[in-house]
């Protein structure tokens, strides 16, 4: 680590909602920042117009907020490196392209999308792939192949032109990735000449992105693997603009894998296998299709953060629940592995669950109250809160309240038929009619004092508690489910609990 501040940036493009990779990438970002008492940082890097999705860029800062990765830089945040949008900072990148230029490490290029569109066609009916650079760069329409003077004719009769990096022939680039260790790429072997400046007046990712890191003055540049490959043209870039003393160290991210089969995790394994891939809920502007969203889905971000924590990092122990500031102070760079790791959809929700059983029974009726809203159903916070503190613990989601309690609020419409053929029996009517008259009589409504005066009806009668108490279950919420019968005859009130069976008896016969 050198002397100077921790500086690290988050990076999206607003060109959809962001993916949970990308949540990923700035949390670890987020991560190392507070580890080394630097500064987490978020720059929109929109150069792309074509690609550029609205609302996408605030989806972006919306996710970041629930998950609480907030940054101290950004668009509307404020900071001295700003503007923090690379669309806002665009008057400043054609300098910087003109001076590579100047300096002999690019030039412009005359050649037009028809063109290079043709030189394609070519190669591929050869068998071969066409690309600008070292090979064929000399008998193409640019300013290294044509005399100067008939350049400027070019530029001062506004024709279009782009600006390429000129890559340096058979040079050995080598760069130490802090996950992957040393890296070497042939100039000669694997490399073009990219774009720096388009003809549409903005920069390319390339020469933005380093021109912003250096100026922002970033120590770190944390990203996913795809950007491995671009490694080289921005360390030739930092030697190009003779920047290399302040150039940042890169790491980067292993990819998150499908639950199944080879392949990266996509929204399209979300589709098919049910489960959501984006932070957020997301609808897009253009279809009007809907992408679910963890937060819409009932996961806590807590639980979120933890999952994806332990996607490519691991602790070196054998922890696996952490919050933020546990991540913090345990994070390193050092124990994030090289390989991809299968994102499996039931580990997510094994997370859920501990976050969900943590919470106090304050917390899940609040918010388990919204969830009543919705229904239309309004309830005492008192009786909420009794209801969730019996069925919590069978519980995942705060969705799963309803499922598992919706019993104590609405009487049940229909029964199992199961339950129905296998615990109503002929006697069953007049036994259950019993129970009601006894229930009548109970005069402190507390499960005790009902399951005290039930029990000792049953054995004045003789009657098997099985076969009275099954179906009496049946008759207040459906089905054989639930916590303790006299529990649920409490919360339901004197009153209802006799209604519904009252009602079952009607309705089974």
């Amino acid at each position: 680590m050198s002397d100077r501040k921790v500086r690290v940036r988050f990076a999206p493009s607003p060109t959809g909602p962001l993916h949970m990779g990308g949540v990923r990438t700035a949390l670890f970002n987020y991560l190392f920042a507070k580890k080394h008492g630097g500064d987490f940082i978020l720059r929109i890097e929109d150069t792309d117009q074509n690609r550029f999705v609205p609302g996408a860029e605030e989806y972006i800062i919306e996710s970041l907020n629930w998950c609480g990765l907030t940054p101290v830089e950004g668009p509307g945040m404020g900071g001295n490196y700003g503007p923090y949008r690379q669309s806002e900072r665009k008057e400043l990148y054609k300098k910087y392209a003109d001076q590579l230029v100047e300096s002999g490490w690019a030039y412009y290029a005359f050649d037009t999308p028809q063109e290079i569109e043709t030189l394609r066609n070519a190669a591929e009916l050869k068998g071969e792939t066409f690309s600008y650079g070292i090979s064929t760069r000399n008998d193409l329409n640019n300013s290294l192949r044509l005399p100067e003077n008939e350049v400027q004719q070019k530029i001062d009769a506004g024709e279009a032109f782009v600006i390429r990096f000129k890559m340096p022939e058979d040079l050995e680039v080598t760069e130490e990735d802090l996950i992957r260790g040393s890296v070497t790429f042939n100039t000669t072997k694997s490399l073009d000449d990219k774009v720096l400046f388009k003809s549409d007046g903005m920069p390319t990712y390339h020469l933005a992105n380093v021109v912003d890191d250096h100026l922002m003055k970033i120590t770190h540049v944390i990203r996913g693997e795809e950007w491995l490959p671009s490694m080289p043209l921005h360390v030739l870039l930092y030697r190009a603009f003779g920047w290399e003393d302040t150039k940042p160290r890169f790491a980067h991210l292993p990819l998150i894998l499908k639950p199944v089969g080879k392949g990266k995790l996509s929204k399209r394994d979300g589709d098919k296998m049910g489960f959501p891939v984006f932070p957020l809920l997301w609808t897009d502007p253009e279809t009007g299709d809907i992408s679910r969203g963890y937060r819409e889905d009932g996961y806590f971000p807590e639980a979120f953060l933890n999952l994806l924590a332990l996607l490519g990092w691991n602790p070196g122990t054998e922890q696996e629940f952490f919050n933020l500031d546990e991540l913090s102070k345990l994070f390193s760079l050092e124990r994030v592995v090289k390989s991809g790791s299968r994102f499996d959809p039931e580990k997510a929700k094994w997370f859920n669950k501990h976050y969900f059983q943590q919470k106090s029974t304050e917390e899940l009726s609040k918010l388990f109250k919204p969830v009543l809203s919705e229904k239309g159903i309004e309830a005492p916070d008192e009786k909420i809160r009794a209801v969730v503190a019996e069925i919590k613990e069978r519980c995942e989601f705060v969705n799963d309240l309803w499922e598992q309690g919706s019993y104590f609020f609405v009487a049940p419409e229909s029964y199992d038929e199961k339950t129905v053929s296998k615990r109503w029996t002929q006697e069953t009517p007049g036994q259950i009619n019993a129970i009601a008259g006894v229930f009548e009589n109970v005069k402190n409504w507390k499960a005790e004092s009902i399951k005290e005066a039930f029990s000792a009806f049953m054995n004045e009668k003789g009657w098997g508690f099985g076969a009275i108490m099954n179906p009496l279950r049946l008759s207040l919420v459906g089905g054989n489910l639930g916590p303790d019968l006299f529990v649920i005859c409490e919360l339901l009130g004197k009153e209802e609990t006799i209604s519904r069976i009252q009602t079952a008896l009607q309705k089974i016969g």
